[in-house]
């Protein structure tokens, strides 16, 4: 299939990331989903040769981080109304939470191979799913329509900067503790390592942001080594990290913060959401499990640092469990 021809990074840009934004989300969004657990783990330290820290995002109603942005985008809205957004599962669980919190109607896009279990969590949360399409792609494109059809407003994980800076509030908690030689994100659509880079860079700019990727989802690589969006097919299991098309804003963002990409294969994340099970009592999907993955897979990078390494998501069902923790 040919590829589309993405648009360049000189498109017009809306508002950039604010340090003054991520303090301001940080006083809004619930506190079920703010201070997370972050602590270091021993047992991975002695393994993979650094001092290993771990920030939890998966001990709350969703888990996964995806509602600190999702709260704060939608806290900045003056009117009513309703909202529509494409996800695999975690984005649209956490924009259903901030939905129903504030009293807006909200239909989600999701691929037809998306998690049976994410879809059941998303309705239980109020939202409308309907399934759509084969990929991400197919998604975004049916809440476009959708939002021209009714005058829903789209909502764009990746593009929003009120998304990043939700998700910012993460680097604000992770720098109360001494100094990180590198903080290892995984990267998906970008919001993350958008809000997280700019409060590190802006408190610690000697902290290394690495932003870690599947090696089957390779759209964001590319487009960051060409500087300009390149969409590619995706190929891992790691839903939450399948990125086809990236945003043109979450390009430029993560040029201006992220250090370094890597990758990770798709057998590295189910070995290593079976490490963070046995090690750490920590059940991961395999999103949630790159950073950790990226720091056994590339050792080397973080010999005798300290490492904090982001667990982002644990949404896994039963079936899963089985396949990959079993």
């Amino acid at each position: 299939m040919k590829e589309k021809s993405p648009p360049a990074l000189a498109h017009p840009l809306p508002p950039d990331v604010s340090l003054s934004h991520i303090e301001q989300a940080y006083a809004i969004i619930d506190p079920v989903f703010r201070d997370s657990p972050q602590f270091e783990a021993e047992s991975l330290s002695r393994q993979f040769g650094c001092s290993l820290f771990v920030k939890v995002e998966t001990a709350n109603p969703i888990r996964s981080f995806k509602a600190r942005g999702a709260q704060f985008f939608v806290s900045q809205l003056r009117e009513r109304v309703s909202l529509t957004c494409a996800s695999a599962g975690n984005f649209g669980q956490g924009m259903a939470w901030a939905a129903r919190q504030r009293g807006f109607p909200i239909t989600v896009f999701t691929p037809v191979d998306a998690s049976p279990m994410k879809i059941e969590r998303m309705r239980a949360l109020g939202a409308e799913v309907r399934t759509v399409g084969a990929d991400a792609d197919d998604a975004i494109a049916a809440a476009n329509r959708f939002a021209e059809d009714t005058g829903a407003l789209v909502v764009k994980d990746g593009r929003e900067a009120a998304i990043a800076e939700g998700a910012g509030t993460i680097g604000l908690e992770l720098l109360r503790v001494p100094a990180f030689d590198a903080v290892v994100l995984p990267l998906g659509d970008g919001g993350l390592i958008s809000g997280v880079g700019t409060w590190i860079k802006a408190h610690r700019p000697e902290t290394r942001v690495i932003g870690v990727s599947p090696s089957g989802s390779p759209a964001m690589q590319r487009s960051l080594q060409q500087r300009k969006v390149v969409s590619a097919p995706c190929a891992t299991i790691a839903d939450a990290l399948a990125i086809k098309t990236p945003f043109a804003e979450a390009l430029s963002r993560l040029q201006r913060v992220m250090d370094d990409l890597v990758t990770v294969e798709d057998e590295a994340l189910i070995e290593t959401m079976r490490l963070a099970h046995r090690e750490l009592g920590i059940v991961l999907e395999p999103g949630g499990a790159a950073g950790l993955a990226a720091v056994s897979a590339h050792q080397r990078l973080f010999a005798d640092q300290r490492v904090a390494v982001l667990l982002t998501g644990g949404n896994l069902s039963e079936s899963q469990m089985r396949q990959w923790l079993g």
